[in-house]
């Protein structure tokens, strides 16, 4: 049986909302809600941060905390960069739950953790509401069944919504900040066009509805209270 640990990148800057981790949702930070979703898999959670505080919080959510240091260009560098300290060296594979996703769900975990059997690389996508099919804020999955074959911001009138969750092969984490940075992945500001544009294969679970938020802006925030 493969050994899992779930990664949760949570840095402090962000251009469209800075300090997002510690946004209040309800009477929690952002992040706490993250850890305690992830905690209901019964795998190690780890936060990766470059800022004292979410640790802090991290910390009483009941995750491990890694403080890393350096830059990073998305979470996914920060999660190759943060598998080379020898206390993740027991894991084989890793899912790595994005820090601006508090209503992660289990399921959303599990079938992200299933799919790295037939896959190096793993996400998640659900039907795009229409509305959402404009917003530039909004991440749109093309895929052929379970395979991925492209994702984008700008198109519309298409596409599934991509979730941001992700699982990796130890192999694939560990290479990913040696290939090739494709144009693509920076005017999208998209990480995994990366491993796209470098041929390699990615799956989709297409799950049937989502009824969450992610966080981006202060509307997402507002959202997620009127929601909740």
């Amino acid at each position: 049986m493969k050994s899992t640990a779930i990664l949760i990148p949570a840095r402090y800057a962000s251009t469209r909302l800075p300090g997002k981790p510690l946004v209040m949702l309800g009477n929690k930070p952002m992040i706490h809600h993250v850890v305690e979703k992830c905690k209901l898999s019964g795998h190690d959670v780890f936060v990766l941060t470059d800022n004292t505080e979410i640790a802090d919080v991290a910390h009483t959510a009941g995750a491990n905390v890694y403080i890393d240091k350096g830059e990073f260009a998305n979470g996914t560098e920060r999660c190759a960069n943060a598998i080379l300290d020898t206390r993740f060296d027991k894991y084989s594979q890793f899912i790595n739950v994005q820090g601006d996703m508090p209503d992660v769900t289990l399921d959303m975990i599990e079938s992200c953790i299933v799919t790295l059997k037939n896959y190096i690389i793993s996400t998640i996508c659900t039907p795009m509401p229409s509305i959402m099919q404009n917003d530039p804020n909004t991440v749109k999955c093309i895929r052929h069944g379970k395979k991925v074959l492209w994702m984008a911001r700008g198109i519309t009138g298409y596409g599934d919504w991509h979730l941001g969750i992700y699982g990796y092969h130890r192999t694939a984490l560990e290479l990913y900040p040696e290939l090739d940075i494709p144009s693509e992945e920076e005017i999208e500001s998209l990480e995994q066009l990366r491993w796209l544009k470098n041929g390699w294969n990615i799956g989709a679970v297409n799950i049937l509805s989502f009824d969450g938020v992610e966080i981006n802006t202060e509307e997402d925030v507002n959202r997620w209270h009127n929601g909740n």
